[in-house]
């Protein structure tokens, strides 16, 4: 198969990266994409860090058989822990989800102040301030954990009152920092952009980790000539650890489309 030809790999320990891949989808639409989400073992935000790399590479191990010609981390966890050593484990291009959004955070930011919300272990990793302050060391970065929304987002609470008031608890903190720019540093987050520009208003920007990792792909593919350029039947697969019938009726509302092939595997150890 030409390279070029080739699908792109995504994996995430569960459903958040699917609005990764949504973005991906919207941004490059005639790419295949093979989604991996490791169910059985979400959430991965509790994990040692030996124990989310063990994970990330076996992962890994199964897109790259798929022969992918790009691999995605959708995962905030495995793009804090361990994204170097999965790329230097492979010989494809790698992306994780922490890097573009820092890129955007601090192109956007007008004042210096950017806030970051997440889940708690990916605010206790600091890795996104991390990434921001190796860009522009004179940025101030405040980091918030908001544990409740990815349950809330996974009910399909993504709007009304109780998720409003959620948000306005969460928030409050973080508007009295005067951040100008909020980076949504989980993947479940975007599906309550609605709801977040509304608590924190029109002068914050919120950044996107999903919408900016589509392009930085879209980039990468192009500055190595892999971009798809031949349109035709185009490649959509999603593998699952766990039962697929939860991921279904969650995914395709991720997604806003249909789910079609989808398979439940068992992941193979290292040995």
């Amino acid at each position: 198969m030409e390279k070029a030809a080739r699908p792109i790999g995504i994996f995430d320990s569960g459903i958040g990266g699917l609005t990764v891949l949504k973005e991906i989808v919207d941004t490059l639409p005639i790419e295949g994409t093979i989604y991996l989400g490791d169910t059985a073992r979400v959430p991965y935000g509790t994990r040692s860090a030996e124990t989310v790399t063990r994970y990330s590479f076996e992962n890994t191990r199964f897109l790259f058989s798929k022969k992918i010609k790009m691999l995605v981390v959708a995962c905030n966890t495995v793009s804090s822990v361990s994204l170097e050593a999965i790329r230097q484990s492979v010989d494809i291009p790698v992306i994780g989800v922490i890097e573009p959004g820092a890129r955007a955070a601090v192109s956007a930011t007008r004042t210096g102040r950017i806030g970051v919300i997440g889940t708690s272990a990916t605010i206790r990793s600091g890795a996104y301030a991390t990434a921001i302050r190796a860009l522009s060391p004179p940025v101030e970065v405040f980091g918030l954990p908001c544990p409740l929304f990815v349950p809330l987002v996974e009910e399909g609470w993504t709007e009304g009152p109780v998720v409003e008031m959620t948000a306005e608890r969460y928030l409050a903190e973080m508007k009295t920092r005067g951040i100008d720019t909020l980076v949504l540093g989980c993947t479940h987050y975007p599906l309550l952009k609605g709801v977040l520009s509304k608590v924190m208003g029109e002068s914050v920007r919120l950044i996107d980790s999903a919408i900016e990792t589509a392009r930085e792909m879209r980039a990468v593919l192009g500055d190595l000539s892999l971009l798809r350029s031949a349109p035709g039947a185009v490649r959509r697969e999603f593998y699952v650890t766990d039962s697929p019938e939860k991921f279904l009726d969650v995914g395709e509302r991720f997604l806003g489309r249909t789910i079609e092939h989808i398979e439940k595997i068992i992941l193979e150890s290292e040995v």
